[in-house]
């Protein structure tokens, strides 16, 4: 059975750093991020060896160094790493300052997967598809609605510059829940959403907050 949370140091060694183009996080790039001693231990850590693909990193950390402007926090980030199934652990929440990462189950829209094969086959921005976007995001407020607490999100880039319209937000779901991958092998799908398991959504909230960058891509 996978497990829906693992944390592991992202292994952000001076030669892996290089690797993945952390020299984006200069203190030029990034003059808000918090010292260690500053960011809260939410979890326990768990066993695993998962880590952000550095091709995604390097996406994810130069979409961070580009809107930069426009997010008051970059001492956290999440990342959802769409070319993996929704089997799969694949909403990473990273510790810019210590390199350490959660990793969570997610859920993908409908409408970038139509066949229900847990696999993202496509996104769009566009109102209606149902489907999840590709691109940086900032979190934003939180308000209640049908799925119970959530956050909204505003998209950064024309690949998501919609999702304020669309109402893609955060949020808890039942079929985010593990004990789909007993049933089913794999996840169930939003409207475009960030679905979270029911048991993770609080971990998420914590460790994001507002004012906080999430990126969405499939490379």
């Amino acid at each position: 059975m996978c497990r829906t949370v693992s944390e592991t140091p992202l292994t952000l060694s001076r030669r892996n750093l290089g690797k993945a183009g952390l020299a984006l996080l200069g203190a030029a790039a990034l003059p808000r991020m918090a010292t260690a001693a500053q960011v809260p231990t939410l979890v326990q850590p768990l066993a695993s060896s998962r880590v952000v693909r550095p091709a995604l990193l390097r996406r994810a950390l130069a979409a961070l160094q580009r809107h930069g402007g426009r997010i008051a926090h970059h001492d956290r980030i999440a990342i959802a790493d769409f070319a993996q199934p929704s089997s799969q652990p694949r909403f990473y929440l990273v510790d810019m300052a210590s390199g350490m990462t959660s990793t969570l189950l997610v859920a993908h829209g409908s409408g970038s997967d139509p066949a229900h094969s847990g696999f993202v086959q496509r996104f769009s921005n566009a109102e209606g598809s149902n489907a999840s976007s590709e691109g940086a995001f900032l979190a934003s407020d939180y308000y209640i609605g049908k799925h119970g607490k959530s956050q909204r999100l505003i998209g950064l880039d024309p690949t998501n510059d919609n999702a304020l319209a669309r109402a893609l937000v955060v949020h808890a779901a039942w079929y985010a829940n593990p004990d789909m991958l007993r049933t089913h092998g794999q996840l169930g799908r939003s409207q475009g959403c960030f679905a979270v398991s029911e048991s993770d959504l609080q971990q998420v909230f914590a460790r994001l907050g507002e004012g906080r960058m999430i990126y969405s891509a499939k490379v």
